[in-house]
């Protein structure tokens, strides 16, 4: 008898626990949309959406349009029936973040950008910032002013968004999740602390600036010196950042290069990076039809195509990886996924469907 209470007790506890872990687990949406488009997706499957993206104008978080301004209003609508959804916002982007190095550059100038997210977030009801500023201290989008100085000032920043929004807004931002963005860019050991978590953009690991192919999302390195998920992740847990705080990244796009050859199946060859494909329109592109044969690469537990008519080759999330995706990130504890992004997904039976399944199965 006694052993059948402690047997009933101990599976209480694991079950307890488990459910615990699913509810603290974050599945965050970057959503580019207007204020119609986001009723054809299941909100109920995500923690967070940040609406992508806000821009400085003289120094100040400023909402472009009037359009994106109904948008923003009627994602944060949705917390009337999803009470739990936090509605984020989010500055900069790929070449969004141009004027940052030099407004950030002041103790003035952060200021000012500090009491416009405080003024943006109270007038609208949203529930904080996520700064996807690429980069500091590092070279990103082309033309970008980039300098040593944002490494410190960067800190400065989070410092005071901390202290404007106080505990009642989130304050996040997006990583790259390569190598020299986390050795060079932030100071991780001071602004962690701070920071809900840090949204780690593993992917465009291999990017349109390379004139090879390779995983552009992969979850393991399967040879020295190759970027991944898992390598990201390592690095900053072994700075002692917590688990909870770090939040992994999927694509819901492919990169494709053409004029590759066909050895290894297009991978890890030279060729020239063109424009890629949404998810949902994986299946008409990537047909046997069309010439199309899809791989899985085991070890680095990463989807790839290759085309060896048309010499193409395509590398990116698929409900496959986007499954092991989230079950690695459950694995380790991790603080949850996010993509890029929610409109390119399939409204019925796509990786939103697919990461939710295996959030459920674990």
């Amino acid at each position: 008898m006694k052993n059948l209470k402690l047997f009933l007790f101990l599976s209480f506890l694991i079950v307890s626990i488990s459910a615990q872990g699913q509810k603290d687990f974050s599945v965050i949406a970057y959503y580019t949309g207007d204020d119609k488009e986001i009723d054809k997706y299941d909100v109920s499957k995500l923690t967070h959406i940040i609406f992508s993206f806000c821009h400085l104008k003289d120094g100040k978080l400023s909402v472009d349009t009037a359009q994106d301004s109904l948008a923003i209003k009627h994602l944060v609508s949705l917390k009337t029936k999803h009470p739990k959804l936090k509605i984020m916002l989010s500055l900069g982007g790929w070449a969004g973040c141009a004027p940052c190095s030099e407004a950030f550059s002041t103790a003035d100038g952060i200021a000012v950008f500090a009491k416009s997210v405080k003024e943006v977030n109270d007038y609208f009801k949203t529930d904080g910032i996520d700064l996807d500023w690429e980069y500091p201290t590092i070279e990103g989008a082309p033309g970008h002013l980039y300098q040593a100085a944002d490494k410190k000032n960067f800190t400065a920043l989070v410092i005071s968004l901390r202290n404007v929004l106080g505990n009642n807004n989130e304050l996040s931002f997006a990583a790259g999740g390569f190598q020299k963005f986390l050795d060079e860019s932030v100071e991780w050991e001071k602004i962690m602390p701070l920071v809900d978590r840090v949204n780690i953009m593993s992917y465009d690991l291999v990017n349109g600036f390379s004139k090879s192919t390779g995983h552009q999302t992969s979850i393991f390195s399967t040879k020295s010196g190759e970027e991944s998920t898992d390598k990201a992740v390592s690095y900053l847990l072994k700075l002692g950042i917590p688990s909870h705080k770090l939040v992994i990244g999927g694509a819901f796009y492919t990169r494709i290069w053409k004029e590759v050859s066909n050895a290894n199946n297009g991978l890890y060859q030279s060729g020239v990076h063109i424009e890629g494909v949404s998810f949902k329109n994986y299946e008409s592109t990537f047909s046997k039809e069309k010439g199309w044969k899809y791989y899985w690469d085991k070890k680095a537990k990463a989807a790839y195509w290759y085309n060896k008519n048309e010499k193409m080759f395509a590398t990116g999330d698929n409900v496959t990886s986007i499954k092991e995706k989230t079950k690695y990130a459950i694995n380790k504890k991790l603080g949850g996924i996010m993509f890029w992004q929610l409109t390119i997904d399939n409204p019925k039976n796509g990786m939103l469907e697919a990461i939710d399944q295996a959030k459920k199965s674990k």
